[in-house]
C-alpha cells in the first residue's frame, strides 16, 4: 500500500510539474498583457493575414452599430469626445499605424457618406478628423514600437530556448556518458598492468602442479579459473569457457568457464580453424564469411612456448563494441602471456643457466616479455644503475630501490666491488626508460641535491629483444662491471 501511495504521488507530482512547464510555455509565448482572454482578444501575439479585412470590417461595424441608435449622427459629431475614434485607436495598437490609418480612412469615409452630401464646404469638421488622426497615428506608434520589442524579445527568447536545449540534451548525454563510464569501471576496473601483474602472481603459482623434475604439467592448464576470471574482466568476456587440446583433438569438458555453461562442440567452424592455423577465429575473419555459421563469437588459441597448441578460449557471448580487433590483440597477448607462466621452466631456464644469480620472477618476465616482443613488436628495456660498494651509498640505493614502479621487477646484484638495481620494466620503450631515469635523478637531487654524475652512479640500458634473452643479460650483466 505504502508503495502504491508513493508511485501514485510521484505520477501527481510529475503531471503538476507538466502543467506547469505548459503554463510556462503559454506565458512566454505570449506578449505583454496576453496573460487573459481578453488581453489575446485585444492584442493578439501573431497579426493574421486577415488584418486588413477585420480593420476595414471592425470599423464599418462600430459605425453601423452607433447608425442603428443614433441615426441623424453615427459619427457622434459635437457630444463632447470623439468616441467613435476609440475603434481606430485600438485597432492601430492592435495591428500598428498603417492599419490604424487605414480604419481612419473609413470613418472619412462614413463622415462623406453619411455628413458631406448635405453639409457645406466649410462645414467640415477639422479639428475632429485632425485630433483623431493624430490619436490613432501616437496608438499605432506605440503598438509598432512595442510589437517591435516583443518581436525581439520572443526571438532572443528563442534562441535562449534552443540554446537551453541543445544544453539539456548535452547534461544528459554527459550524464548517459559517465554512466557508461562507471559501467565499464565496474566491468572492467583493472588495467594493462595491473591484469599482468595478477597473470605473473598465477605464473608463479603454477609452480605447485610441477612434479620432481620441476617441470609443470602445461597439459592441465594449471591456474586456468584464475586466468580465464582475470581475463574476462579485462577483455569484458561475459560467457567464456576454456578447453585442453591434445593432438589436435578438443577435450569438450572445460578446464574453466565464465557466465552461463554451454556445450562445446569440438567440430564447430571457430574451433577447427583455430585449431588448423593457430591463429584467432572470429565470424568476420575473411577465410571464414564463406564457412558455416558458428555458434561462437570467438575462439582464441593457447599456445606454449614452442607453438605447441594445448588449449582453447572459446567465448559464446561478449559485448558488441567489445568484439574488435584491439580487445581481441589483447586477449591474444594475455594468452601467450599464461601460457608461458605455467611453462616458466621452459621459458627461463636459458637465462637460469646462464645467469644463476637472477631471481626466478626476474627470469620468467624476462623471457616473457622477450616472447611478447617477437610475436606482437611490444617493447621492454630492462635499466641498471651501478652503485659503489660504500656508506655513502647506501643511502642513495635504497632511495633508488623504494622508488620502483608497481609493474616492475627489481633484481637486486651485488658483485664484489659494485651492486646494481637492475630494474625490467615490461612495456616500456625508451621514451618511458627516459621519463624513469629523469624521475629517479629529480628524486635523488631533492632528496641528498645530487645527481647521478656526482653520486658516481653508473647507468645501462637493454632493449629487450626476441633473440636469445639470456645472452643478452649475460653481456648486460658484464657492462656493468660489477667485479670491479
Amino acid at each position: 500500500m505504502k508503495t502504491e501511495a508513493a508511485q501514485r504521488t510521484q505520477q501527481g507530482a510529475q503531471t503538476a510539474a507538466a502543467e506547469a512547464r505548459g503554463r510556462d510555455r503559454r506565458r512566454n509565448a505570449q506578449g505583454i498583457g496576453a496573460s487573459s482572454w481578453y488581453g489575446r482578444l485585444i492584442a493578439p501575439a501573431v497579426s493574421s493575414p486577415s488584418a486588413v479585412l477585420e480593420t476595414l470590417g471592425a470599423t464599418v461595424v462600430a459605425i453601423g452599430i452607433v447608425w442603428l441608435f443614433v441615426p441623424d449622427n453615427p459619427l457622434l459629431l459635437g457630444y463632447g469626445f470623439p468616441w467613435i475614434w476609440l475603434v481606430p485607436l485600438i485597432l492601430a495598437l492592435r495591428y500598428g499605424t498603417l492599419l490604424g490609418a487605414a480604419a481612419a480612412l473609413v470613418v472619412l469615409g462614413a463622415w462623406w457618406l453619411f455628413y458631406g452630401q448635405a453639409a457645406a464646404a466649410g462645414a467640415f469638421p477639422r479639428m475632429y478628423f485632425l485630433g483623431g488622426l493624430m490619436l490613432v497615428l501616437v496608438g499605432g506608434q506605440f503598438g509598432d514600437i512595442w510589437g517591435a520589442r516583443l518581436s525581439r524579445a520572443r526571438t532572443v527568447n528563442g534562441y535562449l530556448n534552443d540554446r537551453l536545449a541543445a544544453l539539456t540534451k548535452n547534461h544528459f548525454l554527459l550524464r548517459l556518458s559517465h554512466e557508461r563510464l562507471e559501467n565499464d569501471l565496474l566491468a572492467k576496473p583493472t588495467t594493462l598492468r595491473d591484469t599482468l601483474t595478477q597473470l605473473r602472481n598465477l605464473a608463479l603459482a603454477a609452480r605447485e602442479h610441477s612434479d620432481g623434475t620441476n617441470q609443470p604439467d602445461v597439459a592441465q592448464l594449471p591456474g586456468a579459473v584464475q586466468f580465464l576470471q582475470w581475463t574476462a574482466q579485462a577483455c569484458q568476456l561475459e560467457v567464456a569457457a576454456m578447453v585442453r587440446v591434445t593432438g589436435n583433438q578438443v577435450d569438450t569438458e572445460p578446464v574453466a568457464r565464465v557466465g552461463t555453461p554451454f556445450d562445446i562442440v569440438a567440430d564447430d567452424p571457430l574451433i577447427r580453424h583455430c585449431i588448423d592455423t593457430h591463429t584467432l577465429g572470429h565470424p568476420q575473419a575473411p577465410e571464414l564469411r564463406h564457412e558455416d555459421s558458428s555458434r561462437y563469437v570467438a575462439c582464441a588459441p593457447v599456445l606454449s612456448g614452442a607453438d605447441e597448441l594445448i588449449g582453447i578460449v572459446v567465448v559464446q557471448q561478449m559485448p558488441f563494441l567489445s568484439l574488435s580487433y584491439e580487445n581481441l590483440q589483447f586477449l591474444l597477448v594475455l594468452l601467450g602471456y599464461y601460457a608461458d607462466g605455467v611453462r616458466h621452466l621452459t621459458v627461463s631456464s636459458e637465462i637460469l643457466d646462464l645467469v644463476p644469480d637472477a631471481p626466478y620472477d626476474f627470469a620468467l618476465d624476462l623471457g616473457r616479455l622477450a616472447r611478447l616482443h617477437r610475436d606482437t613488436g611490444i617493447d621492454s628495456s630492462v635499466v641498471a644503475l651501478i652503485f659503489d660498494q660504500d656508506e655513502a651509498s647506501d643511502a642513495l640505493f635504497e632511495q633508488v630501490a623504494r622508488s620502483r614502479r608497481a609493474l616492475d621487477v627489481v633484481w637486486q646484484a651485488r658483485g664484489k666491488a659494485r651492486r646494481a638495481i637492475v630494474t625490467l620494466m615490461p612495456l616500456s620503450g625508451a621514451g618511458a626508460v627516459s621519463a624513469y631515469l629523469v624521475r629517479i635523478e629529480d628524486s635523488l637531487r631533492a632528496q641528498f641535491g645530487v645527481d647521478f654524475e656526482q653520486s658516481h652512479i653508473g647507468v645501462q640500458t637493454l632493449h629487450v629483444t626476441g633473440e636469445h634473452p639470456g645472452e643478452a643479460l649475460v653481456r648486460f650483466i658484464a657492462r656493468c662491471h660489477l667485479d670491479g
